[in-house]
């Protein structure tokens, strides 16, 4: 059996555009050559990759399968171009990454801001996602690095490299009925009206999920778009927020809040980067590894 680059290329080309004429464009292609190296790739494995009908085309199971692994196939195609181009061009490199909401809001803009003004010549994609898509991100080959926070399937056919601690407290304003608690549970929380971060949000989407194993809901009363929003409202109280910890002292030494440690076990989350293959990475990724593991250990755990 024999692949060639540009066919496996134009396959992802095509099943991303939901498209042959689509597809066939992205390649540089005519829609009739386009469809003959399809047809061709079809017969090599033996199996139909696409539905074909007048609105586009849509990938059969095996379509999926390919996909997963044609992406990986191309990823490791651009590595090993940005790895040799760098003799002779200097430092270069794009890694893309998924992360959930705090990694994205709290130390990995300063992280990249630090590992990029040094190297000119990378260039990093960061996307903000929920856990299980980051997850699926890494699996199908669609990012290259993922940040999560909490535990990850051991199923699945990733490195985990833990990397810091993520403590979750609730932070209400100074004078709250709940202010001079040294712990709460996160049952006794629900009673309180909650300043939430928005819709979609990983931490929004974690702690629903925690309500619902409750038998509750959150009582939302109003939902913002950063942990700076959240936390001044709650000091003008509004309601009372669930954030991680390193976030509200930040916070607390300007405005006027207090943070309770949560008892619930769930609270302390073990924050991990997911690969694929470690090895696998471009120089450029196992720099940026590494950058944040060394944050990590330099930084108290919270």
């Amino acid at each position: 059996m024999h692949f060639d680059i540009p066919d496996l290329r134009l396959f992802i080309h095509v099943a991303e555009a939901n498209s042959l004429t689509g597809g066939a464009r992205r390649a540089s292609l005519s829609t009739a050559a386009a469809s003959m190296r399809i047809k061709s790739l079809e017969g090599q494995l033996g199996s139909r990759l696409f539905y074909r009908d007048s609105q586009g085309v849509e990938l059969t199971p095996a379509g999926h399968d390919l996909l997963v692994h044609a992406r990986a196939i191309m990823r490791q195609v651009d590595y090993i171009k940005d790895e040799f181009s760098q003799y002779a061009e200097g430092e270069s490199g794009h890694l893309r990454i998924f992360a959930n909401t705090t990694a994205v809001s709290d130390f990995m803009p300063d992280v990249l801001a630090r590992f990029l003004v040094n190297r000119p010549g990378v260039t990093i994609d960061l996307q903000e996602r929920l856990t299980h898509d980051i997850i699926r991100g890494v699996v199908d080959g669609s990012t290259d690095l993922g940040v999560v926070a909490g535990p990850v399937n051991a199923n699945k056919k990733l490195e985990i490299i833990p990397f810091s601690v993520d403590r979750l407290v609730v932070v209400t304003p100074k004078g709250h009925e709940l202010a001079t608690r040294q712990t709460l549970s996160f049952r006794e929380t629900l009673e309180y009206p909650h300043i939430g971060l928005r819709e979609g949000s990983t931490l929004f989407n974690f702690l629903k999920d925690q309500a619902g194993e409750t038998g509750s809901t959150l009582q939302m009363r109003i939902q913002v778009f950063g942990f700076e929003s959240a936390c001044r409202m709650v000091s003008r109280g509004v309601g009372i927020g669930i954030l991680p910890r390193s976030i509200a002292r930040r916070y607390a030494d300007f405005l006027d809040i207090v943070t309770i440690d949560l008892e619930d076990d769930w609270a302390e989350r073990e924050r991990s980067l997911i690969v694929r293959e470690l090895d696998a990475l471009p120089r450029c990724g196992k720099e940026l590894v590494e950058e944040i593991r060394s944050m990590a250990s330099l930084s108290p755990t919270d």
